[in-house]
């Protein structure tokens, strides 16, 4: 009783508290609530599961539809007429494979334009075939070069001519190199595709349009070949190349401006024979006489009109045809060809230009030591350098040129490798030197540095700290350890030192003279000592 008392007070203080009694049976009202809100809970998580998947699907289209987009973007529909190109340009490359094949073998899968000596060789070919057009096609429509024996010889010219402007656009303008990005691209494939879509294709295929044919119709005239004049672009791309890798490269320049001025006296010479047929030959004293060549009438004509102004002659006609045509002649002389002589000086001036600073330098230095009577030896010592100088460098600084070049360049052209550089300064040591301590000490024989009994490496002179130095040594058995992994650049220092060695042959010889060897170490033998008195006893 007392424990179930304490029960219901337990039960009275908490109404949670479990009673001891059986629990009575749940009512329908409370089975009902606890289904409605499990059917409600359950309803909710299918409503929340059914957003997610519907977002999820949401986000997935989204991110289909972006990829379309992007791919629409970076694949854009190819018009027909791009295809229709791929599909001509395919054929032709099919039929041409056999002949690029056939010449891999000689000019590679591709050509470096600014360094392959054929491809150069090739330009001075292209090069003559363009100036046979430029200089006959002029010719040949303004005199009467067009006989019956000569058409022969004028359509076999023209033949070959053609001939090598097809070759250069199939195997060799198609082959060469260019960059991109930074990068050099050597592939066949994407070369013919860079060339076909330059400027440069388009001018090379109007310079190939067959205009010729005309000549079934109109007659052999050469008017129908004035497109192969497009091709002026391979001219002064051999003109360039062949600067780049002469070493005087003012001689091809003094012959290209005299070639402008003969070829501009040349269309002269057209203009006044076309002008005096217009005229009529021999019609008046200002007009082609008729007799002796066309040609080099005309020419010798064109020569004085605009070379020797003032000295020809005013025509006789006074007509106003003459007379504007001389006149012409004469602005075209002093504004065109006065030009000309000045393109000359400054070639000429350039190309002797360090030659003109050398001497200018000499003689100001000369100066200078005779103003102020410096010593004659010291003045032929001077003179002695600045010959010296010359003739073993060509200039007196080259300094001046190397500074504008980066490391690598530099580098290059000194020979050495940069990597050996990078290792002999990590090699070095400092060392400080006291005044009146001897850096370099000149010996007999072997120096305390060098560790070897050959006698090769001895110092030369004395070199003495004139105040407090703070010097770099590299040991020379560091050098030997660094050297063996650069063969090349040893055998370079071991040329210069035999060079070296050379130059200094007749002291060293006259040292190794003077340097006792074998036997004459220990002198002359002593006189055999006589015996006085075994001699005095006989006598």
């Amino acid at each position: 009783m007392r424990e179930r008392l304490e029960i219901y007070k337990d039960k009275a203080t908490d109404p949670y508290a479990s009673s001891p009694e059986i629990t009575p049976p749940v009512i329908c009202r409370v089975m009902e609530e606890r289904t409605r809100q499990a059917e409600e809970e359950r309803i909710k998580k299918e409503e929340a599961e059914k957003k997610k998947q519907e977002a999820e699907q949401k986000k997935k289209e989204e991110e289909e539809k972006r990829k379309a987009e992007e791919a629409a973007k970076e694949v854009p529909k190819v018009p027909l007429k791009t295809r229709v190109q791929e599909a001509f340009w395919a054929s032709v490359d099919v039929v041409l494979k056999p002949v690029e094949d056939s010449t891999d073998s000689v000019l590679g899968a591709t050509i470096d334009p600014f360094t392959d000596r054929r491809y150069i060789a090739w330009l001075s070919l292209v090069t003559m075939a363009f100036n046979y057009n430029i200089w006959f096609l002029t010719a040949r429509l303004c005199f009467p070069y067009h006989t019956e024996g000569a058409i022969m010889y004028w359509f076999t010219g023209d033949l070959l001519a053609d001939l090598i402007y097809l070759t250069d656009s199939v195997l060799f303008q198609a082959r060469k190199q260019f960059v991109k990005g930074g990068d050099v691209i050597r592939d066949r494939a994407m070369t013919k595709k860079h060339y076909r879509e330059s400027e440069r294709f388009k001018t090379d295929m109007l310079s190939l349009i067959p205009f010729d044919l005309l000549y079934y119709v109109f007659g052999f005239k050469s008017i129908f070949r004035f497109n192969r004049l497009l091709k002026a672009e391979s001219f002064f791309e051999f003109s360039d190349r062949l600067e780049s890798i002469m070493a005087k490269a003012y001689i091809w320049r003094v012959i290209r401006t005299i070639g402008y001025l003969l070829f501009m006296l040349h269309l002269n010479a057209c203009i006044y024979y076309v002008a005096s047929d217009y005229q009529g030959i021999g019609k008046t004293k200002w007009v082609y006489s008729g007799q002796g060549s066309a040609y080099l009438s005309c020419f010798f004509y064109a020569e004085k009109s605009l070379l020797m102004i003032a000295e020809l002659p005013v025509p006789d006609s006074h007509t106003i045809f003459e007379i504007a045509f001389q006149m012409t002649n004469f602005f075209t002389g002093v504004f065109v060809f006065s030009s000309l002589p000045g393109q000359m000086r400054d070639i000429i001036c350039a190309a002797t230009a360090g030659q003109t600073y050398f001497r200018s330098s000499m003689d100001n230095t000369v100066a200078y030591m005779v103003t102020n009577r410096i010593p004659a030896l010291v003045q032929n010592r001077v003179r002695t350098w600045y010959t010296y100088t010359w003739d073993a460098q060509g200039m007196l600084d080259e300094s001046e040129l190397l500074d504008k070049m980066p490391p690598v360049m530099k580098t290059a052209i000194a020979g050495c490798d940069q990597q050996m550089l990078v290792d002999m300064l990590l090699r070095l040591k400092s060392i400080i030197y006291l005044p009146g301590d001897f850096v370099v000490k000149k010996v007999s024989s072997v120096t305390e540095w060098s560790g070897a009994g050959d006698g090769g490496n001895r110092r030369t002179a004395n070199v003495k700290a004139y105040g407090f130095a703070n010097l770099f040594v590299l040991e020379k058995k560091d050098l030997f350890d660094i050297l063996v992994h650069y063969p090349e650049s040893q055998k370079v220092l071991a040329r210069k030192g035999r060079k070296l060695v050379k130059s200094k042959g007749p002291a060293a010889a006259k040292a190794e003279e003077d340097k006792k060897k074998g036997l004459a170490l220990f002198g002359p033998k002593p006189p055999r000592p006589k015996c006085c008195y075994f001699s005095n006893l006989f006598k």
